[in-house]
């Protein structure tokens, strides 16, 4: 391929990037990588198009393991409600939760999956503590 229709395929990935959504940083970093080897061939250092297509998938494969995941987390950000901000904070269960087992609570608004992680049931109407977070399941044990 040419140089030039790398770099034109790699900003049109960065721009589907932005049409669609939560694509989650996927296409940047394809794009990413057909821009570099764009800039590549035109630097001379293309090689053959089957130099420039391997060099390709591997820097794609290289950016997207190597970089997408912390990159999208920091502009991302975290979600109120999903940190460990939880840890050490109280809910009242309305049912009884033995041992291992999970149910529902409302907690912060919002109905929540909790787990009993403790060694002792936890009666209706008890308070738990929030010892983990898993997503959006609480794990509690008896206060």
């Amino acid at each position: 391929m040419q140089w030039w229709s790398w770099i034109v395929a790699g900003v049109v990935l960065l721009g589907l990037e932005l049409l669609v959504i939560d694509a989650q940083f996927f296409l940047v970093f394809i794009g990413l990588a057909a821009i570099v080897v764009g800039i590549a061939a035109l630097a001379g250092m293309g090689g053959p198009e089957w130099v420039q297509w391997l060099l390709f998938a591997v820097l794609a494969l290289i950016f997207t393991f190597g970089f997408r995941s912390r990159i999208y987390e920091k502009m991302r950000g975290s979600a109120p409600g999903f940190d460990d901000g939880l840890i050490g904070h109280a809910v009242v269960l309305p049912d009884g939760l033995p041992p291992g087992s999970e149910s529902r609570v409302e907690f912060r608004g919002t109905t929540w999956r909790v787990q009993n992680v403790g060694s002792e049931t936890i009666a209706p109407g008890a308070k738990a503590r929030i010892t983990h977070t898993d997503g959006l399941l609480l794990r509690v044990e008896r206060i």
